[in-house]
């Protein structure tokens, strides 16, 4: 009888062994952030994807526990550097490392934080594509903070930011959850597809609810991304799209970078409405999850099988706004 694991047995498991990670006591102020920081919660998206990848093809994802783990400590030290490059004061609620520590203990922890990851996944037969994971998501942050100088990012410029940057390691996640479990390089290449379009469909819309979210379900302040002149999907969409008049009057407002930031949100986000973003944002999104379940479809085991992975993609992508 085939053994499936749900979605929240898995999620559990994660927080569990995230739990019982062992470090060295000393020197506590390299040590004592990663456990802060692992312990500040989050949904373990990525290790749970690798799990239930995992789960196609074999009867017990427990079994490759160390490596999704190091994914997400992995994931976890790039949020940690991220905060401390954006001067970020909360992460999850809580003070930032740099905020509650210091900028050199946010960058030494991190550091450490990054060499853990590597010595949980160990040596395998993905390593090399959990190297190439690292790497990648590193090179979409550089493009991130590159863009933050031009006004000219392209639509095609963002979506490989946003692929190396937030997409990639969702599908290396698949990738080696069914490589680590045997799975045929066809069907390796099919879920790291899905991967892909789901990861940029998961970041296109976290750009739409930046603006448009309910603060009531999203609990987070609307806007950030206004206010930081971010180069999301939205903006990049509004200055291809608006005319004249809307086009400096954007200009304008990205241009200002102190005042009444409630004042810029509002004015920006009626030019967006008066363009039409928040729907061709909407079609944006509907276009890559179909194409993610296009791929999806094509891995060759059982749809009863791919019942939780499916789910999952569903729960990831059904946030409202």
């Amino acid at each position: 009888m085939e053994s499936q694991y749900t979605i929240e047995q898995l999620t559990k498991a994660v927080n569990t062994a995230i739990e019982q990670l062992q470090f060295p006591a000393a020197p506590h102020n390299i040590y004592d952030p990663i456990r802060y920081v692992l312990a500040g919660g989050g949904k373990r998206i990525r290790p749970v994807l690798m799990l239930l990848a995992y789960n196609l093809y074999k009867d017990q994802p427990l079994d490759i526990m160390p490596q999704a783990i190091a994914l997400e400590t992995y994931h976890n030290f790039t949020l940690l550097h991220d905060d401390l490059i954006d001067k970020s004061d909360l992460r999850r609620g809580k003070p930032t490392v740099h905020k509650k520590w210091n900028e050199n203990t946010a960058i030494l922890s991190g550091d450490t934080m990054l060499m853990q990851a590597y010595r949980l996944f160990g040596n395998n037969a993905a390593l090399s594509d959990f190297i190439d994971a690292t790497q990648g998501v590193l090179e979409g942050e550089q493009l991130d903070i590159d863009f933050e100088e031009r006004s000219d990012v392209t639509e095609a410029e963002y979506m490989e930011m946003i692929r190396l940057k937030t997409a990639y390691l969702l599908a290396y996640a698949l990738k080696i959850g069914a490589k680590l479990a045997g799975a045929a390089e066809e069907d390796q290449q099919h879920l790291y597809d899905f991967g892909i379009q789901m990861g940029l469909a998961f970041q296109v819309q976290d750009d739409l609810l930046d603006v448009y979210a309910d603060t009531a379900v999203f609990q987070k302040k609307l806007g950030g991304d206004i206010v930081e002149n971010k180069k999301t999907y939205l903006l990049i969409q509004a200055l291809n799209m608006a005319n004249a008049e809307q086009k400096a009057e954007l200009d304008r407002w990205i241009d200002q970078t102190d005042g009444d930031k409630e004042e810029k949100i509002a004015a920006v986000t009626h030019i967006y409405n008066n363009i039409g973003i928040p729907a061709i944002t909407q079609q944006c999104i509907e276009t890559l999850f179909e194409a993610s379940h296009k791929s999806f479809d094509k891995v060759k085991v059982s749809e009863e099988r791919k019942t939780q992975l499916r789910t999952f993609a569903h729960k990831l992508l059904g946030r409202k706004y």
